[in-house]
Parts: structure tokens; sequence; C-alpha cells
């Protein structure tokens, strides 16, 4: 296994301590602790995060507290730092995971912590008296006084007024309960009107989040990606492995579990998944690491992707996941593995 430092961005100095190899081979560097450096800013936020988020859509749901906690640790073993999790996920119950696993391992100041609100049944929509609500009950539920980054989720609720959604985010960052603000489900026009807000005094959001990968390229390949340039706003793309097809791990449709999850994956086990699981078979194998550390590798080598949000089913998974942050590919392979998702 091989963590950091992985493909055409080694070092030339380590390559050195590798007399046996060739001097452009990767390095491995493996252990505890080795991304505990690796840190990247948020955008304009003055926050910096490890260049992956660990999702915890699956905890409560999928995955029992036990297991949740594991990944956690895992992530947080080899230098990770950044939470992400949203009030209606398991219906909050992934925040009472996460909230017990900071006060058991005594992580909260060392922790990012990112939440997105309104899709939770009892606070639906970003109207002020939710929107409150919503993170009084993300805080309790988490046991925590702040939250680092707050995603505004305007899936449910596109029509509240921007301006009120904004006044009362200005209260709660007045009070201290949340940092920097983030948006998901926002569409272009929705930012530009934010901005415009922004530049009246109100809160500014600095990231948003965005299904994106090598497989769904739209709708962010569009005027989505133009808005985020121009505002530079750090990305952080949910979905970063599509449902873990991205992983490689899912090839038959005969052997793709049931329900929604199996629906998901079925879907893409057509002629252009296909192209794309070979194309990353084949930098997976030219760099000696995972498929899901191409995939995340290949988000990363995108312009103004900060972090891709990524969840895990198993502590294994993380080992995979993590090396996504040390794979740099060439021009050449990034160029590949997108043509082979057109």
């Amino acid at each position: 296994m091989r963590l950091f430092s992985v493909g055409a961005g080694a070092s030339a100095e380590g390559a050195q301590s590798h007399a046996a190899e060739h001097p452009s081979a990767p390095i491995p560097i493996v252990g505890p602790g080795v991304g505990e450096n690796i840190r990247v800013p948020l955008g304009e936020t003055g926050i910096d995060t490890f260049p992956l988020m660990l999702g915890a859509a699956e905890f409560g749901w999928n995955v029992d507290l036990e297991t949740s906690h594991g990944i956690l640790d895992r992530y947080v073993e080899f230098g990770g730092n950044a939470v992400h999790t949203a009030d209606g996920f398991s219906g909050g119950r992934s925040e009472h995971i996460i909230g017990q696993w900071l006060r058991s391992r005594g992580q909260r100041d060392r922790a990012l912590l990112s939440v997105r609100i309104g899709a939770h049944a009892d606070n639906p929509g970003l109207g002020s008296v939710n929107l409150v609500r919503a993170v009084e009950g993300s805080l309790t539920r988490l046991g925590v006084d702040r939250i680092d980054v707050l995603y505004l989720d305007a899936t449910l609720d596109r029509t509240t007024n921007l301006e009120d959604t904004l006044a009362t985010v200005e209260w709660l960052v007045d009070a201290g309960k949340i940092g920097a603000l983030g948006a998901f489900g926002f569409a272009p026009e929705r930012l530009v009107e934010a901005r415009i807000l922004a530049s009246a005094g109100y809160p500014r959001v600095e990231v948003i989040d965005s299904p994106y990968n090598l497989i769904r390229r739209q709708p962010f390949e569009g005027d989505l990606r133009l808005v985020a340039g121009a505002q530079n706003l750090a990305v952080t793309p949910s979905h970063a492995l599509e449902h873990g097809f991205l992983s490689g791990r899912h090839r038959s449709k005969a052997l793709t579990s049931r329900g929604v999850r199996g629906e998901q994956l079925r879907g893409h086990l057509n002629r252009r998944g296909t192209k794309i699981l070979r194309a990353l078979d084949q930098v997976a194998t030219e760099l000696d690491v995972p498929v899901a550390a191409v995939s995340i590798a290949w988000l990363l080598a995108q312009r103004t992707i900060a972090a891709p949000i990524v969840n895990a089913f198993a502590t294994d998974h993380v080992d995979e996941l993590m090396q996504g942050a040390g794979v740099t590919l060439s021009r050449a392979q990034v160029a590949e593995l997108t043509r082979a998702g057109n």
C-alpha cells in the first residue's frame, strides 16, 4: 500500500534514497500521521483542510456506530482533519455518531467540521425560523458550540428570499455558532445574487458543494464552474465516487446489491461506464494505486476543486481513499480519463 507522494508528483529528493528503483518511480510513504502536514486552503475562508473530506452519509444508515468510529479513527490516523455531515443524514443519527466520536477521542479542536442543513424533516428549507432551529439542532446532536463550515441546502427550498436567509446567517455568525458559509444545490444565478448581497455587507458564500465526478460531469461543468472560478469559491464535490461505482468494486449487474443503491450502480454499467472503468484501471496499474485513488486524483486535478467529499463503508476503504490525496496524474493521464467520460 502506498500513501501520499505517489505518481508524477513524487519528490526527487526522496527518490535518491531509493537507489534500487528508477529515479522517477513512485515513492511509498506509509505510516500513521503522514498526512498531517498535507493541507490546502479552503478558498478564501482562512481554513486549511486535508484535500479529502470524510463524508458521513452512511453513518447510522449502512454503517453502525462502532464501524463509523473506526472509519473516523483511521482517517485521522493518516492525517485527515475534515469531517462532513448533514442534518438530514439518517435523520440526524450521523451527527449523533460524530458527536460521540468527537467527545470520546477529544478531537474537536483538531477537526474541521462541516454540516449541510436544510433537509431535516423537522426543519426543512432555508427560512429564518427553520434555519436557526436546524443549526441549533445540529449543534446539540454534535455536542459542539460551533460549526466550522455551514452549507445551506437549497434542494428543498428554492423560493425563500435569499436576503432573509443571509441576514439570519449573519446573526448566527455574530453569535459564534458558525464560521464560513457554503452552499449546496444553488443555481449559478443564485450564487451571483449571493455575491451581490455580500457586497452590501451580508455574509459571503465561500464554499460550494456540487455532485461531481468522472461519470457525473453535469451540471457542474458549465455555468456553475464558471461562477465558482470567477468568485474564487472553493468546491468540495460530493458523490466523488458515485455511490462506489468509481472505486471499481462494482462491475457486474448480477453482483450489485438490490435497492436504491443497486439501481444507481446498475445504471452506470453501460458502455460509457465500462469505458471509464477501463481508463481508471489503466492509470491505476501505471501508478500502482487503487482505482478509487485515481478517481479522487482526477477530481483534484480539476480547477476550483479543493477537497472532494468521500463516504466510506469500512476502515480498509479509508486506506484506498487517502491515497488519492497523494496521487499526481500526468497531463496525458488526466486527458485520457476525461476523454473516457465524454
